[in-house]
């Protein structure tokens, strides 16, 4: 039985064999012999360059006929590949292959991974940024292996024309096709891509400027539930918590100022983005920058301690009725939340960025940037209402000057941490327990203002008490299972690409929440550390901006902000980009996907 499974084996190789080989002889057979055609269709009547969108290829295969899948069980047969022709720029990305069947052939011991009937493929199809405007005839191509219940045919191409139309940003694009892209089997195979920047600059090219507003300032709103914008809580409570008196007539202008410093650094990124064509990320990320939002902090919390009071010139405290108080600091205080956030993306800020830059309009990229602002620091106008409403408990004294004090280290902490990445490693892990100790000693020690006011007091030492458990935690040395990251080196992955299955490239700064979040939670994953065994991965260190190596690999791999992770198939070539936090199902899902 076993010698008669093996002679089934080999009839079945040498018949693939000899097919193969007639191909060569007669290459017309794996024309004339088709199975299956091909229809392909798009998202867009019109693209700008450098943008992308979607492409469908419906596939149609013949009665009594299958073809293998994308990734078939026997090592002897043919793979359905998807390509295009790229003689004119144009690069497929984020090919999505349909849910194949398990069926039992005659020939095979095993069920085999086929399709059959209709299918269809769905991907992103990347516009060249310097081609020219003009119709352009772009090849489709599927690459198959035919089977019936007896045998396999040779592989066999099947091919179409798309007809892409790019034209300038001044034009307007509408979608098509939809019933195509808003199939079922679409929305399910397409839902690790979800958010992608393709689908926000389809939306945004296919919605007139009212409904692109709309859609910008939600996404605005929706960016307050990433990583990114966490450390805005705290500082946003601090600052204002400790500067206002109460009224809530100032606490909303001092909230507006907040709000508009904010829409101002965001709208600059816009303008930049414009007219340059590039993104602004890079800049955000620099090291004088850091510094820079260090100092902003540090002058801030110097506030808090009564060093000096920030306040509006003299003659626009006169216009504004003699409400002195914070305005400047709010608005100051803005302009540094809003580099804060910035250097951090996620996949709508991308799209947005892509879709402004492919656009070249300066004041359409302002407009578009502050109104996304607008959205992103709505809710932090009313977390500076509330915030102030703290110093609005019982009777005004002296413990309002110690909840300064506390707001105050607060703020000076945040400096630390936002310097901290561009100090040595040997001692910067030791710089925030450190201050977490000091803190706490002097509130409990020093401060002894409001002690009497027995609830108060129970505050301080409860306060102080968490400080200083938050310093020994961070004293503690960590000891957690992780991917086996290796820092990032051309040669390192050059040599160890072809072995692997793929390549995983983290670009991280020290000083990004989503880079961390990513480290703690999906990376340490077992899941995913299991998926990440085929592959070789590598850390790119992207902290300090300036350097020759950092800016180099940014312009090298695209890099517009962190976390960016790219994924690489075994040939070097790009088959995912992820920006932003994505949690470990949804990466354990994309290595899948890595032939």
């Amino acid at each position: 039985m076993e010698e008669l499974i093996k002679m089934k084996k080999r009839f079945a190789i040498l018949n693939i064999l000899l097919l193969l080989i007639s191909v060569h002889i007669f290459p017309q057979l794996s024309l004339s012999s088709q199975h299956v055609k091909i229809k392909s269709y798009l998202s867009v009547d019109k693209v700008y360059p450098g943008g992308n969108f979607k492409i469908a290829v419906k596939a149609a295969v013949e009665n009594s006929w299958h073809i293998n899948s994308n990734k078939p069980n026997e090592d002897y047969l043919i793979p359905t590949a998807l390509q295009i022709d790229s003689s004119n720029g144009f690069k497929l990305a984020n090919i999505i292959y349909p849910k194949a069947d398990e069926i039992k052939l005659a020939f095979s011991d095993k069920a085999l991974s086929v399709w059959e009937g209709e299918i269809i493929f769905y991907a992103d199809l990347n516009v060249p940024r310097n081609i020219a405007s003009g119709n352009y005839n772009t090849v489709v191509k599927l690459n198959y292996q035919s089977c019936n219940n007896q045998t396999c045919m040779p592989p066999a191409i099947a091919l179409d024309t798309l007809k892409i139309s790019v034209v300038n940003s001044g034009s307007t694009i509408s979608q098509i096709n939809q019933d195509i892209f808003q199939k079922d089997s679409y929305k399910k195979e397409n839902k690790i891509s979800s958010g992608s920047s393709s689908t926000v600059t389809s939306t945004l090219a296919s919605s007139g400027l009212l409904l692109s507003l709309i859609f910008v300032f939600l996404g605005g709103l929706a960016l307050n539930l990433t990583p990114c914008v966490y450390p805005l809580i705290p500082i946003t409570i601090g600052f204002f918590g400790g500067q206002s008196e109460g009224s809530t007539k100032r606490l909303f202008l001092m909230g507006l100022f907040f709000v508009l410093g904010m829409a101002l650094t965001y709208s600059v990124v816009g303008v930049v983005t414009a007219l340059s064509g590039a993104v602004f990320g890079s800049l955000l990320q620099n090291t004088f920058v850091i510094i820079f939002i260090s100092l902003i902090f540090v002058i801030l919390s110097l506030s808090m301690f009564g060093l000096y009071e920030i306040q509006m010139p003299n003659s626009l405290v006169a216009k504004a009725g003699g409400a002195k108080n914070g305005y400047y600091g709010a608005f100051f205080m803005g302009l540094t939340m809003g580099i804060v956030a910035a250097p951090c993306i996620g996949p709508f800020v991308l799209g947005l960025v892509t879709y402004v830059a492919a656009k070249a309009d300066p004041f359409y990229g302002f407009l578009m940037f502050f109104v996304l602002a607008l959205g992103l620091g709505l809710p932090y106008l009313f977390l500076a209402i509330f915030s102030g409403k703290i110093k609005k408990l019982p009777r005004s004294g002296e413990w309002m000057e110690s909840v300064k004090h506390i707001f105050g280290f607060i703020l000076l902490g945040m400096a630390f941490y936002f310097i901290i990445p561009l100090l040595p490693k040997t001692f910067s892990g030791y710089i925030l327990p450190a201050y977490f100790i000091i803190a706490a000693l002097y509130i409990i020690i020093f401060d002894k203002l409001a002690n009497k006011i027995r609830g108060f007091r129970i505050f301080k030492i409860v306060f102080s008490v968490v400080l200083l458990v938050v310093a020994i935690y961070l004293l503690i040395p960590e000891k957690k299972s992780s991917i086996e990251w290796k820092p990032y080196q051309e040669n390192l992955l050059a040599s160890n690409l072809p072995l692997n299955k793929g390549a995983i490239i983290d670009f991280y700064a020290d000083w990004c929440i989503p880079c961390k979040e990513l480290d703690a939670s999906t990376f340490a994953d077992p899941n995913v550390i299991n998926e990440t065994k085929d592959f070789i991965s590598l850390k790119a260190n992207m902290t300090k901006t300036l350097s020759p190596e950092v800016e180099r690999l940014r312009e090298k791999y695209n890099i517009i902000g962190v976390p960016t992770v790219l994924i690489l198939n075994s040939k070097g070539e790009e088959v995912k980009r992820i920006t932003g936090y994505v949690n470990a199902k949804e990466f354990s899902a994309i290595l899948e996907r890595v032939e």
